[in-house]
């Protein structure tokens, strides 16, 4: 995910271990509540496919941002994300950030990874993998943002235990990743491997963070 006020929500994350995925898909379902400088302005839910180690994972994000009662920025976002073997496979997604349209169409071939986007297609490395979150195996192989289709330059770091915050206001201890590059995120994951909340710095200085229903 690349948070800027335009890509704010798109967003994760080849090549993962069974056991990963399992975890991932622990409930087959994954929701949270998405705050902006604290406040409510929407929902990121995830429904995960029967198969543990080939799920069909779907993902709908919507916010809305208000200056007092007026809406200033909405957005919306479909997702279907298909791993096979242990593999990333194939996404396809559609993005209304504002008024402004994305499509993302990516496809894992013998010959390496195909990504189409509206405008045109993107350059990208046979092992990468859409910034999804769920699977933090992933971090430390390239990833491309499921929004845009982009290619991001990016690097992930392992930072031990710490506390993240759930929607119903208890703390949890949980694996921090950070990401550092063209963005500033900070994904946790739960014992069982399970994503557990996110916080990351946005291109207008606000903050952005998930905490887990």
């Amino acid at each position: 995910m690349i948070y800027s006020r335009r890509a704010v929500l798109a967003a994760g994350l080849a090549m993962a271990a069974p056991t990963a995925l399992a975890a991932g898909s622990s409930g087959r379902h994954l929701s949270f509540a998405v705050f902006r400088n604290n406040l409510k302005v929407g929902e990121h839910v995830m429904v995960f496919g029967d198969d543990p180690s080939a799920p069909v994972v779907t993902t709908d994000v919507s916010m809305l941002v208000r200056l007092g009662p007026v809406p200033v920025y909405r957005y919306t976002h479909h997702a279907i994300e298909r791993w096979a073997g242990g593999r990333f496979a194939s996404l396809d997604t559609t993005t209304n950030s504002n008024g402004k349209r994305e499509k993302v169409t990516a496809r894992r071939s013998p010959e390496g990874l195909s990504i189409e986007t509206l405008k045109g297609p993107v350059i990208a490395p046979p092992t990468a993998a859409p910034f999804t979150h769920w699977n933090a195996d992933v971090f430390g192989k390239p990833l491309f943002n499921p929004q845009e289709g982009k290619v991001l330059k990016v690097s992930a770091s392992r930072r031990g235990t710490s506390p993240v915050l759930l929607a119903n206001g208890r703390k949890i201890d949980a694996q921090l990743w950070s990401i550092r590059g063209e963005t500033e995120i900070d994904d946790w994951y739960d014992a069982a491997g399970v994503w557990a909340g996110l916080k990351g710095k946005l291109q207008d200085g606000s903050i952005i963070e998930y905490r887990r229903l």
